[in-house]
Protein backbone atom coordinates (compact mmCIF):
# COMPACT_ATOMS: atom_id res chain seq x y z
CA UNK A 1 0.00 0.00 0.00
CA UNK A 2 2.66 2.30 0.74
CA UNK A 3 4.46 1.57 -2.39
CA UNK A 4 2.18 2.54 -4.39
CA UNK A 5 2.12 5.92 -3.55
CA UNK A 6 3.66 9.05 -4.83
CA UNK A 7 6.61 10.73 -2.77
CA UNK A 8 5.15 13.56 -0.47
CA UNK A 9 7.63 15.88 -2.45
CA UNK A 10 6.75 15.56 -5.77
CA UNK A 11 4.21 18.17 -6.96
CA UNK A 12 1.02 17.17 -7.53
CA UNK A 13 0.75 16.60 -11.58
CA UNK A 14 -2.29 18.35 -13.33
CA UNK A 15 -5.03 16.70 -14.64
CA UNK A 16 -4.25 15.50 -18.52
CA UNK A 17 -7.63 17.52 -19.43
CA UNK A 18 -5.55 20.56 -18.00
CA UNK A 19 -2.72 19.59 -19.52
CA UNK A 20 -3.66 19.29 -22.98
CA UNK A 21 -6.72 21.51 -22.83
CA UNK A 22 -10.09 21.15 -24.27
CA UNK A 23 -9.54 20.01 -27.56
CA UNK A 24 -7.34 17.37 -26.70
CA UNK A 25 -9.84 16.05 -23.45
CA UNK A 26 -12.44 16.42 -27.04
CA UNK A 27 -9.66 14.52 -29.71
CA UNK A 28 -9.37 11.81 -26.57
CA UNK A 29 -13.22 10.68 -27.11
CA UNK A 30 -13.66 11.71 -30.27
CA UNK A 31 -10.59 11.92 -32.70
CA UNK A 32 -11.80 14.32 -34.85
CA UNK A 33 -8.92 16.58 -34.48
CA UNK A 34 -6.56 14.24 -35.14
CA UNK A 35 -7.99 12.65 -37.82
CA UNK A 36 -8.22 15.58 -39.29
CA UNK A 37 -4.29 16.22 -39.25
CA UNK A 38 -3.89 12.64 -40.24
CA UNK A 39 -6.07 13.38 -43.37
CA UNK A 40 -5.57 17.02 -44.55
CA UNK A 41 -2.50 18.16 -43.24
CA UNK A 42 0.06 15.44 -42.39
CA UNK A 43 -1.45 13.15 -45.43
CA UNK A 44 1.48 11.75 -47.57
CA UNK A 45 0.95 13.27 -51.49
CA UNK A 46 3.24 12.57 -54.89
CA UNK A 47 5.31 15.51 -55.21
CA UNK A 48 5.43 15.71 -59.03
CA UNK A 49 1.14 16.02 -59.31
CA UNK A 50 0.27 18.76 -61.66
CA UNK A 51 -2.03 21.25 -62.10
CA UNK A 52 -4.60 19.06 -63.42
CA UNK A 53 -5.17 17.91 -59.88
CA UNK A 54 -6.23 21.09 -58.59
CA UNK A 55 -9.83 20.63 -59.98
CA UNK A 56 -10.34 18.11 -57.28
CA UNK A 57 -10.63 21.36 -54.90
CA UNK A 58 -11.98 24.00 -57.03
CA UNK A 59 -15.19 21.47 -57.58
CA UNK A 60 -15.29 21.67 -53.70
CA UNK A 61 -15.13 25.31 -53.79
CA UNK A 62 -17.62 26.14 -56.81
CA UNK A 63 -20.02 23.25 -54.78
CA UNK A 64 -19.89 25.55 -51.37
CA UNK A 65 -20.50 28.50 -53.74
CA UNK A 66 -23.76 26.67 -55.74
CA UNK A 67 -25.23 25.43 -52.22
CA UNK A 68 -24.73 28.72 -50.38
CA UNK A 69 -26.17 30.69 -53.62
CA UNK A 70 -28.82 28.01 -54.08
CA UNK A 71 -30.44 28.21 -50.80
CA UNK A 72 -30.68 31.91 -50.71
CA UNK A 73 -32.75 31.84 -54.64
CA UNK A 74 -34.90 28.68 -53.32
CA UNK A 75 -36.45 31.44 -50.09
CA UNK A 76 -37.74 33.80 -52.78
CA UNK A 77 -38.33 31.01 -55.69
CA UNK A 78 -42.33 30.38 -56.40
CA UNK A 79 -42.41 26.52 -57.77
CA UNK A 80 -45.43 27.12 -59.75
CA UNK A 81 -46.05 27.55 -63.32
CA UNK A 82 -47.82 31.36 -62.79
CA UNK A 83 -45.35 32.29 -60.26
CA UNK A 84 -41.71 30.58 -61.30
CA UNK A 85 -40.63 33.14 -64.33
CA UNK A 86 -42.10 36.13 -62.12
CA UNK A 87 -39.98 34.98 -59.00
CA UNK A 88 -37.15 34.84 -61.23
CA UNK A 89 -37.22 38.47 -62.23
CA UNK A 90 -38.29 39.81 -58.62
CA UNK A 91 -35.00 37.84 -57.99
CA UNK A 92 -32.98 40.18 -60.26
CA UNK A 93 -34.84 43.01 -60.43
CA UNK A 94 -36.07 43.96 -56.75
CA UNK A 95 -34.33 41.38 -54.35
CA UNK A 96 -31.04 43.34 -53.03
CA UNK A 97 -27.84 41.68 -54.26
CA UNK A 98 -30.62 39.33 -56.16
CA UNK A 99 -28.99 39.54 -59.36
CA UNK A 100 -25.50 38.74 -58.35
CA UNK A 101 -26.84 35.33 -56.67
CA UNK A 102 -28.31 34.16 -59.98
CA UNK A 103 -25.48 35.32 -62.33
CA UNK A 104 -22.99 33.11 -59.27
CA UNK A 105 -25.10 30.40 -59.28
CA UNK A 106 -25.52 30.21 -63.17
CA UNK A 107 -22.08 30.65 -64.17
CA UNK A 108 -20.95 28.29 -60.99
CA UNK A 109 -23.78 25.89 -63.31
CA UNK A 110 -21.54 25.89 -66.02
CA UNK A 111 -17.85 26.24 -64.65
CA UNK A 112 -18.93 23.22 -62.06
CA UNK A 113 -19.71 20.93 -65.17
CA UNK A 114 -16.57 22.10 -67.24
CA UNK A 115 -14.46 21.41 -64.12
CA UNK A 116 -15.86 18.24 -63.76
CA UNK A 117 -15.44 17.26 -67.38
CA UNK A 118 -11.67 18.39 -66.92
CA UNK A 119 -11.60 15.84 -63.63
CA UNK A 120 -13.02 13.18 -65.74
CA UNK A 121 -10.65 13.73 -68.59
CA UNK A 122 -7.62 13.91 -66.09
CA UNK A 123 -8.54 10.25 -64.79
CA UNK A 124 -8.98 8.46 -68.17
CA UNK A 125 -5.32 10.19 -69.24
CA UNK A 126 -3.82 9.05 -66.22
CA UNK A 127 -5.60 5.67 -65.29
CA UNK A 128 -6.99 6.67 -61.77
CA UNK A 129 -9.56 4.30 -62.82
CA UNK A 130 -7.49 0.91 -62.58
CA UNK A 131 -6.57 -1.23 -59.50
CA UNK A 132 -7.23 -0.61 -56.36
CA UNK A 133 -9.25 2.84 -57.20
CA UNK A 134 -11.88 1.41 -58.41
CA UNK A 135 -14.40 2.64 -56.15
CA UNK A 136 -13.04 6.11 -56.45
CA UNK A 137 -13.79 5.72 -60.37
CA UNK A 138 -17.24 4.84 -59.58
CA UNK A 139 -17.81 7.11 -56.90
CA UNK A 140 -17.09 10.03 -58.98
CA UNK A 141 -19.00 8.90 -62.10
CA UNK A 142 -21.99 8.91 -59.60
CA UNK A 143 -21.57 12.05 -59.07
CA UNK A 144 -21.47 13.28 -62.58
CA UNK A 145 -24.62 11.53 -62.75
CA UNK A 146 -26.24 13.61 -59.73
CA UNK A 147 -24.84 16.55 -61.23
CA UNK A 148 -26.13 15.84 -64.49
CA UNK A 149 -29.74 15.60 -63.40
CA UNK A 150 -29.59 18.37 -60.87
CA UNK A 151 -28.34 20.83 -63.85
CA UNK A 152 -30.85 19.42 -65.90
CA UNK A 153 -33.83 19.86 -62.89
CA UNK A 154 -32.14 23.93 -62.68
CA UNK A 155 -32.29 24.24 -65.92
CA UNK A 156 -36.12 23.91 -65.97
CA UNK A 157 -36.68 26.02 -62.63
CA UNK A 158 -36.86 29.23 -64.38
CA UNK A 159 -39.61 28.38 -66.48
CA UNK A 160 -38.38 30.49 -69.52
CA UNK A 161 -38.89 29.12 -72.97
CA UNK A 162 -35.50 27.15 -73.68
CA UNK A 163 -36.87 26.15 -69.58
CA UNK A 164 -39.95 24.83 -70.84
CA UNK A 165 -39.35 23.33 -74.14
CA UNK A 166 -36.12 21.37 -73.07
CA UNK A 167 -38.73 19.93 -70.48
CA UNK A 168 -40.87 19.13 -73.41
CA UNK A 169 -38.07 17.76 -75.35
CA UNK A 170 -36.56 15.39 -72.63
CA UNK A 171 -40.39 14.41 -71.55
CA UNK A 172 -40.59 13.14 -75.18
CA UNK A 173 -37.34 11.18 -75.21
CA UNK A 174 -38.50 9.36 -72.38
CA UNK A 175 -41.69 8.82 -73.43
CA UNK A 176 -40.00 6.64 -76.52
CA UNK A 177 -38.93 3.89 -74.19
CA UNK A 178 -40.66 0.88 -75.50
CA UNK A 179 -43.34 -0.41 -72.79
CA UNK A 180 -42.52 1.44 -69.98
CA UNK A 181 -41.64 5.24 -71.66
CA UNK A 182 -45.35 6.47 -71.10
CA UNK A 183 -45.36 5.27 -67.60
CA UNK A 184 -41.99 6.93 -66.69
CA UNK A 185 -43.23 10.38 -68.99
CA UNK A 186 -46.17 10.68 -66.47
CA UNK A 187 -44.24 9.57 -63.43
CA UNK A 188 -41.76 12.89 -64.53
CA UNK A 189 -44.62 14.98 -65.71
CA UNK A 190 -47.00 14.60 -62.98
CA UNK A 191 -49.87 14.91 -65.43
CA UNK A 192 -50.92 14.95 -68.75
CA UNK A 193 -49.29 18.36 -69.15
CA UNK A 194 -45.84 20.17 -68.29
CA UNK A 195 -47.48 22.28 -64.78
CA UNK A 196 -47.58 22.78 -61.79
CA UNK A 197 -46.72 19.43 -60.54
CA UNK A 198 -43.82 18.96 -63.07
CA UNK A 199 -42.22 22.10 -61.79
CA UNK A 200 -42.91 21.51 -57.88
CA UNK A 201 -41.45 17.82 -58.59
CA UNK A 202 -37.93 19.40 -60.43
CA UNK A 203 -37.51 22.28 -57.54
CA UNK A 204 -38.01 19.15 -54.55
CA UNK A 205 -35.61 17.31 -56.77
CA UNK A 206 -33.02 19.88 -57.63
CA UNK A 207 -32.53 20.91 -53.91
CA UNK A 208 -32.58 17.26 -52.79
CA UNK A 209 -30.06 16.28 -55.42
CA UNK A 210 -27.61 19.49 -54.06
CA UNK A 211 -27.66 17.64 -50.57
CA UNK A 212 -27.16 14.02 -52.38
CA UNK A 213 -23.99 15.24 -54.27
CA UNK A 214 -22.44 17.13 -50.89
CA UNK A 215 -22.53 13.01 -49.62
CA UNK A 216 -21.41 11.35 -52.32
CA UNK A 217 -18.10 13.65 -52.14
CA UNK A 218 -17.52 12.70 -48.86
CA UNK A 219 -17.87 9.09 -50.15
CA UNK A 220 -15.43 9.76 -53.02
CA UNK A 221 -12.63 11.69 -50.63
CA UNK A 222 -12.97 8.75 -48.64
CA UNK A 223 -12.07 6.61 -51.47
CA UNK A 224 -9.20 8.42 -52.53
CA UNK A 225 -7.46 8.86 -49.40
CA UNK A 226 -7.34 5.00 -48.65
CA UNK A 227 -5.26 4.10 -51.58
CA UNK A 228 -3.90 7.33 -51.45
CA UNK A 229 -3.70 9.56 -55.23
CA UNK A 230 -2.54 8.65 -58.72
CA UNK A 231 0.32 10.37 -59.83
CA UNK A 232 1.27 11.20 -63.58
CA UNK A 233 3.68 8.35 -64.09
CA UNK A 234 1.06 6.09 -62.98
CA UNK A 235 3.64 3.90 -60.32
CA UNK A 236 3.61 3.67 -56.91
CA UNK A 237 5.79 6.64 -55.31
CA UNK A 238 8.33 5.82 -52.38
CA UNK A 239 8.10 7.56 -49.28
CA UNK A 240 11.11 9.72 -49.73
CA UNK A 241 9.39 11.01 -52.69
CA UNK A 242 5.93 12.57 -51.24
CA UNK A 243 4.82 15.66 -49.08
CA UNK A 244 2.66 16.35 -46.50
CA UNK A 245 -0.34 17.90 -47.99
CA UNK A 246 -0.35 20.92 -45.87
CA UNK A 247 1.52 23.32 -46.61
CA UNK A 248 2.69 22.52 -50.36
CA UNK A 249 -0.98 21.13 -51.82
CA UNK A 250 -2.61 23.56 -49.60
CA UNK A 251 -1.29 26.64 -51.29
CA UNK A 252 -1.22 25.23 -54.67
CA UNK A 253 -4.87 24.50 -54.60
CA UNK A 254 -5.62 27.63 -53.46
CA UNK A 255 -3.33 29.03 -56.05
CA UNK A 256 -6.05 27.28 -58.66
CA UNK A 257 -8.63 28.24 -56.72
CA UNK A 258 -7.95 31.88 -57.18
CA UNK A 259 -7.09 31.63 -61.01
CA UNK A 260 -10.38 29.75 -61.98
CA UNK A 261 -12.11 32.08 -59.42
CA UNK A 262 -10.84 34.99 -61.89
CA UNK A 263 -11.87 33.18 -64.68
CA UNK A 264 -15.37 32.89 -62.48
CA UNK A 265 -15.98 36.81 -61.94
CA UNK A 266 -15.17 37.50 -65.21
CA UNK A 267 -18.01 35.30 -66.93
CA UNK A 268 -20.56 36.05 -64.16
CA UNK A 269 -20.40 39.75 -63.94
CA UNK A 270 -18.48 40.85 -67.31
CA UNK A 271 -20.03 38.69 -70.00
CA UNK A 272 -23.11 36.90 -68.35
CA UNK A 273 -24.49 36.25 -71.79
CA UNK A 274 -21.68 34.04 -72.71
CA UNK A 275 -23.50 31.41 -70.62
CA UNK A 276 -27.21 32.19 -70.77
CA UNK A 277 -29.98 31.41 -73.50
CA UNK A 278 -31.59 34.79 -74.60
CA UNK A 279 -34.84 33.30 -75.21
CA UNK A 280 -35.29 31.88 -71.81
CA UNK A 281 -35.63 35.45 -70.50
CA UNK A 282 -39.05 34.54 -72.17
CA UNK A 283 -42.07 33.22 -70.20
CA UNK A 284 -42.47 29.74 -71.47
CA UNK A 285 -45.35 29.91 -73.67
CA UNK A 286 -46.61 26.26 -75.01
CA UNK A 287 -48.15 27.80 -78.53
CA UNK A 288 -45.10 28.66 -79.39
CA UNK A 289 -42.09 27.05 -80.01
CA UNK A 290 -38.86 28.37 -80.56
CA UNK A 291 -37.31 27.75 -84.02
CA UNK A 292 -34.12 26.73 -82.35
CA UNK A 293 -34.45 24.31 -79.31
CA UNK A 294 -31.24 23.47 -77.56
CA UNK A 295 -29.73 22.26 -73.56
CA UNK A 296 -27.06 24.25 -72.08
CA UNK A 297 -23.51 23.59 -73.27
CA UNK A 298 -22.63 21.00 -71.25
CA UNK A 299 -25.57 19.07 -72.69
CA UNK A 300 -24.68 19.38 -76.34
CA UNK A 301 -22.66 16.50 -76.92
CA UNK A 302 -25.21 13.93 -75.55
CA UNK A 303 -27.88 16.11 -77.47
CA UNK A 304 -26.02 15.70 -80.71
CA UNK A 305 -26.07 11.81 -80.47
CA UNK A 306 -29.90 12.03 -79.41
CA UNK A 307 -30.34 13.48 -82.79
CA UNK A 308 -27.72 11.84 -84.88
CA UNK A 309 -29.16 8.63 -84.55
CA UNK A 310 -32.40 7.89 -86.65
CA UNK A 311 -34.65 6.34 -84.09
CA UNK A 312 -36.03 8.58 -81.16
CA UNK A 313 -35.56 5.11 -79.12
CA UNK A 314 -31.88 4.42 -80.60
CA UNK A 315 -31.01 8.07 -79.65
CA UNK A 316 -31.71 8.05 -75.86
CA UNK A 317 -29.80 4.46 -75.66
CA UNK A 318 -26.77 6.23 -77.16
CA UNK A 319 -27.00 9.29 -75.15
CA UNK A 320 -27.48 7.33 -71.91
CA UNK A 321 -25.05 4.91 -72.92
CA UNK A 322 -22.36 7.67 -73.52
CA UNK A 323 -22.03 8.04 -69.48
CA UNK A 324 -22.95 4.19 -68.61
CA UNK A 325 -20.01 3.15 -70.51
CA UNK A 326 -17.56 4.91 -68.43
CA UNK A 327 -18.59 2.79 -65.52
CA UNK A 328 -17.18 -0.37 -67.39
CA UNK A 329 -13.70 1.21 -68.35
CA UNK A 330 -11.49 -0.25 -65.21
CA UNK A 331 -12.72 -3.74 -66.71
CA UNK A 332 -12.44 -2.77 -70.59
CA UNK A 333 -8.72 -1.51 -69.57
CA UNK A 334 -7.01 -4.53 -68.26
CA UNK A 335 -3.69 -2.89 -69.07
CA UNK A 336 -0.73 -2.81 -66.51
CA UNK A 337 0.56 0.40 -67.85
CA UNK A 338 -1.40 3.36 -66.13
CA UNK A 339 -0.60 6.59 -67.75
CA UNK A 340 -1.27 6.91 -71.29
CA UNK A 341 1.92 9.02 -70.99
CA UNK A 342 3.51 5.65 -71.57
CA UNK A 343 0.90 4.10 -74.30
CA UNK A 344 0.97 5.99 -77.24
CA UNK A 345 -2.05 4.46 -79.15
CA UNK A 346 -4.29 5.49 -76.00
CA UNK A 347 -2.58 8.80 -75.99
CA UNK A 348 -3.71 9.45 -79.52
CA UNK A 349 -7.05 7.40 -79.53
CA UNK A 350 -7.78 10.03 -76.00
CA UNK A 351 -6.61 12.92 -78.22
CA UNK A 352 -9.28 11.65 -80.70
CA UNK A 353 -12.00 11.23 -77.73
CA UNK A 354 -11.89 14.87 -76.99
CA UNK A 355 -11.93 16.21 -80.63
CA UNK A 356 -15.10 13.51 -81.33
CA UNK A 357 -16.91 14.84 -78.30
CA UNK A 358 -16.14 18.09 -78.98
CA UNK A 359 -17.68 17.28 -82.46
CA UNK A 360 -20.86 15.78 -80.84
CA UNK A 361 -21.15 19.01 -79.30
CA UNK A 362 -21.22 20.87 -82.35
CA UNK A 363 -23.80 18.60 -83.98
CA UNK A 364 -26.49 19.64 -81.26
CA UNK A 365 -25.73 23.00 -81.68
CA UNK A 366 -26.23 22.41 -85.06
CA UNK A 367 -29.15 20.16 -84.64
CA UNK A 368 -27.72 17.30 -86.87
CA UNK A 369 -28.58 18.87 -90.28
CA UNK A 370 -26.97 18.48 -93.18
CA UNK A 371 -23.58 17.22 -92.99
CA UNK A 372 -23.51 17.46 -89.35
CA UNK A 373 -25.58 14.44 -89.24
CA UNK A 374 -22.63 12.38 -90.57
CA UNK A 375 -20.34 13.76 -88.74
CA UNK A 376 -22.41 13.53 -85.41
CA UNK A 377 -22.73 9.57 -86.29
CA UNK A 378 -19.21 9.38 -87.22
CA UNK A 379 -18.26 10.91 -83.83
CA UNK A 380 -20.54 8.67 -81.92
CA UNK A 381 -19.04 5.40 -83.35
CA UNK A 382 -15.51 6.84 -82.53
CA UNK A 383 -16.63 7.94 -79.19
CA UNK A 384 -18.27 3.87 -78.32
CA UNK A 385 -15.12 2.50 -80.66
CA UNK A 386 -12.41 4.06 -78.02
CA UNK A 387 -14.22 2.21 -75.44
CA UNK A 388 -15.23 -1.14 -76.58
CA UNK A 389 -12.08 -1.16 -79.33
CA UNK A 390 -9.25 0.48 -78.61
CA UNK A 391 -9.06 0.15 -75.02
CA UNK A 392 -9.38 -3.99 -75.06
CA UNK A 393 -6.90 -4.12 -78.17
CA UNK A 394 -4.28 -2.12 -76.54
CA UNK A 395 -4.57 -3.63 -73.08
CA UNK A 396 -4.10 -6.65 -74.63
CA UNK A 397 -1.00 -5.38 -76.61
CA UNK A 398 0.42 -4.22 -73.49
CA UNK A 399 -0.04 -7.08 -71.64
CA UNK A 400 2.43 -8.97 -73.25
CA UNK A 401 5.40 -6.15 -71.98
CA UNK A 402 6.50 -5.39 -69.15
CA UNK A 403 4.31 -3.18 -67.23
CA UNK A 404 5.23 0.74 -66.42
Amino acid sequence: MNGSRPPENMPPQAPSAQREGIAGWVDRRLPVISGFRKEYIDFPMPRNLNGLWNFGAILCAVLVIMLASGIFLAMNYTPTTAGAFASVEMIERQLPGGWMLRAIHVTGASLFMAALYIHLFRGLYYGSYKQPREILWLSGLGLLLLTMVTAFAGYVLPWGQMSYWGADVAGKAVGAVPLIGPTLEHVMEGSDQLGDIFIHRFFVLHFLLAFTIVAIVVLHVAALHVPGPNNPTGRPVPARETVPFHPYYTTKDLTGIVLFALVFVALAFLWPGLLSEPANYRPANPMHTPADIEPEWYFLPFYGMLQSVPSKFGGLVASAGAVLILFAVPWLDRSPIRSARFRPACRIGLAGLVVAFVLMGLVGRHHAAGGWMTVGRLATLYYFGYFLVLLPLCARREMRGPAA
